[in-house]
């Protein structure tokens, strides 16, 4: 079961790492802040959310960066991040690979 939450339209000061956790909050029919340990996996205990963050952040100069997805495992769901902001969540019971 595919679930895709598009990110895109959102504030463009809200982190690809903040847009990730919203999703699954928004998936998860909690609030954002309730995605934390014990019940929930920290996000940084899956992959650097400072890297996320600068892999789709504007270059110094201000032009954007390459398209591109970052696809990991979090809280249940296979994340993909796209650089245009959308992220997607796949529950990871229908994954075949």
């Amino acid at each position: 079961m595919l679930l895709s939450v598009d990110r895109s339209e959102s504030e463009p000061s809200q982190s690809v790492s903040f847009q990730v956790i919203a999703a699954v909050a928004e998936r998860e029919g909690v609030d954002p802040t309730d995605i934390e340990p014990p019940i929930y996996e920290a996000l940084y205990d899956v992959i650097n959310p400072e890297a996320l963050d600068s892999l789709f952040a504007p270059r110094e100069d201000g032009t954007p960066r390459s398209n591109g997805t970052v696809e990991f495992d979090f809280c249940g769901y296979r994340i993909t991040a796209h650089s245009d902001g959308s992220v997607e969540l796949t529950d990871e019971s229908t994954i075949v690979e």
